[in-house]
């Protein structure tokens, strides 16, 4: 008899190890210390379903706290509607469940509302305990006022219809809205144009050294006035468009630098007025998109990479709202500044392109949106970057600020991951996956289910988690 009753809380144990973590909490419910009453019960579960009554003497043997009667049926008798994400996609859940009488059949049921419960505590608590003390007590209107909140509206997004229009701007001169171009073309057509009395001055010192066809490139580089020399680079930057015309006299330079500069402010004005449509709207905007862009195939890049994801058709019907930076200036660089956090701190999420160089900027903004838990999505299509960011970047994994929660960014290196998981996002049918750290013994780690980032996590480490909390939202 002994022996068959270890061999029955071994197999119960295996099958519930994932929620088994130790510690004072939840996650000490079920271990090798717990009550063999617990498994003697568990074991029979199948000829006789558990009730609530009972499951809560199961809990208190295991020297846990009992559940409300809402909080029983939440989470083992029904799929709400209410929640964040669906929960029928968990834990290999069966439909039978919802069809009882007001017990857990079996093991994998019970297992089915832990799963449920440890999710949602790492996701909207950061610590499983901490959701179990505050969740099993609530009534139904207490769980659906908790967990509504979380959800998007869906359907008013999707009846909300289409914004007022941007200016269209031609991805090929979108370059020309830059911090660099704005610099060097000045705020209008009579301002002191720096890039063009530069070019002037080198153009007239090519000629007092004999003149000839000369290209806009070899001004910049062989002639161009010392007190402009640290200015080369922008100046390239800013001229992409004709640096390799050649000119053989004042009138082509005229000619040639003129449609240049028309190109620029009609571009310029465009993004000023895009700018001010972007504040129009940022009470309902959805999504800011992230990225550094230090030259033109950078700007042609993030202008295909935001028509790829955002004019799709799986994801037209949701009337997205979303910043694009190719279509965006601003009176200098502190508005810039200015407008960017505003859109970061309004926006729903926010989507990362690494792009091919690291920025201050792109950063700051994902790590603002990650700190005050909004949902981030990285895009890489660099291999090894993506394996960095999803691995290893620091920035993959912050703090949000306002409750102290384990915050990660998905990493995914395609496009259509990124599209599936806006559509995911906003229509509430996110995915996660429960598993604990490879080599730390109750660690627990959040994987969303479709690039498998790591989005929540809970340390083993107990002085941590204690020192953490106690701590944490400590007003001293």
């Amino acid at each position: 008899m002994q022996v068959c009753k270890a061999m029955s809380k071994e197999k119960i144990l295996k099958q519930f190890e994932l929620f088994s973590i130790g510690g004072e909490g939840i996650g000490g419910w079920l271990t090798n210390d717990t009550d063999d009453k617990v498994f003697d019960r568990l074991d029979k579960i199948e000829d006789q379903p558990l009730t609530r009554s009972q499951l809560n003497q199961l809990l208190v043997f295991g020297r846990q706290a009992p559940v409300s009667d809402a909080f029983f049926h939440y989470y083992w008798l029904e799929c709400p509607t209410t929640h964040p994400f669906p929960v029928d996609l968990m834990a290999d859940f069966d439909p039978e469940w919802l069809n009882n009488d007001e017990v857990i059949t079996s093991l994998a049921h019970l297992k089915w509302g832990l799963y449920r419960l440890f999710t949602d505590g790492l996701l909207y608590f950061g610590n499983v305990r901490t959701a179990f003390r505050d969740l099993r007590t609530h009534n139904k209107k207490q769980l659906e006022a908790f967990f509504g909140p979380n959800r998007f509206d869906s359907d008013a997004m999707k009846q909300r219809g289409a914004v007022l229009s941007l200016q269209n701007i031609p991805q090929d001169d979108r370059y020309l809205i830059s911090e660099m171009a704005c610099k060097s073309f000045g705020d209008g057509p009579d301002s002191n144009n720096q890039v063009r009395q530069a070019l002037r001055e080198a153009y007239e010192t090519h000629l007092n050294r004999g003149g000839g066809p000369v290209t806009f490139r070899r001004l910049l580089t062989g002639n161009l006035p010392a007190n402009y020399s640290d200015r080369q680079r922008e100046f390239e930057f800013a001229i992409d468009d004709v640096l390799e015309n050649t000119i053989s006299s004042l009138a082509d330079f005229d000619a040639e630098f003129g449609a240049l500069a028309d190109k620029f402010f009609r571009a310029r004005d465009a993004a000023l007025i895009n700018t001010k449509h972007y504040l129009s709207m940022v009470n309902e905007l959805d999504v800011y998109v992230a990225t550094s862009m230090r030259n033109r195939d950078n700007f042609r890049g993030m202008a295909r990479f935001c028509n790829d994801v955002f004019v799709d058709q799986s994801l037209t019907g949701l009337h997205l709202r979303y910043f694009d930076p190719t279509l965006s200036a601003a009176f200098g660089h502190e508005d810039k500044g200015l407008i960017e956090c505003l859109m970061v701190k309004c926006a729903k999420a926010l989507v990362y392109n690494a792009g091919d160089a690291d920025s201050y900027g792109k950063d700051a903004e994902a790590a603002m949106a990650l700190s005050m838990g909004k949902p981030v999505i990285f895009y890489c299509d660099d291999e090894q970057k993506f394996r960095f960011f999803r691995d290893t970047h620091p920035l993959s994994r912050l703090i949000d600020f306002s409750t102290g929660v384990a915050v990660g960014a998905m990493v995914t290196n395609s496009i259509s991951q990124v599209k599936e998981l806006l559509i995911r996002l906003f229509e509430n049918r996110m995915e996660y996956r429960l598993e604990h750290h490879p080599s730390r013994e109750g660690y627990l780690l959040l994987k969303e289910s479709l690039t498998g980032s790591v989005v929540r996590l809970q340390t083993n480490d107990q002085m941590l988690t204690e020192t953490f909390w106690n701590h944490y939202h400590n007003p001293l």
